[in-house]
């Protein structure tokens, strides 16, 4: 059973819905390829992809030893390559994690490795560099 219906739309826009809950997103071509920018690109949404999963599954381990991650945030930027063929080159991170409460360096260190090896982070072909950075603050006390 399909995950996405994709409708193509013309003019290098596509009208994606998943199915399972029916949230719509919207992809343009990006400016730099004949496309007006004007939503996600695909290879934007590669990088988002990677930001959310890295966050989602850190925040799953979190739970699970009573640490809540709410109003952390991610800021991705992608990377194309300069010469053909084109394609994403690298996915830069920046992660500040608020934690509340604030995890101790063993959990710490658990929480980033596996920022290193989501599910999206380990399906990107290795050609990809991700570039993940991690801030620790203190979150809002639960």
């Amino acid at each position: 059973m399909a995950t996405i219906h994709i409708n193509y739309v013309g003019d290098l826009r596509t009208d994606c819905t998943h199915l399972q809950s029916g949230t719509h997103i919207n992809t343009d071509a990006p400016t730099d390829n004949q496309g007006r920018g004007e939503a996600f690109s695909p290879t934007d949404l590669v990088a988002n992809a990677l930001g959310t999963c890295i966050i989602t599954t850190m925040a799953i381990f979190a739970r699970r030893d009573g640490i809540e991650l709410a109003g952390s945030t991610l800021d991705v930027t992608k990377v194309m390559t300069a010469q053909p063929p084109r394609r994403v080159a690298r996915i830069e991170i920046n992660i500040t994690l608020q934690a509340s409460p604030m995890p101790d360096e063993a959990t710490r260190i658990r929480l980033e490795k596996i920022a290193h090896t989501c599910p999206v982070a380990i399906s990107l072909h290795p050609d990809v560099e991700q570039a993940v950075s991690i801030e620790w603050t203190m979150g809002e006390p639960a």
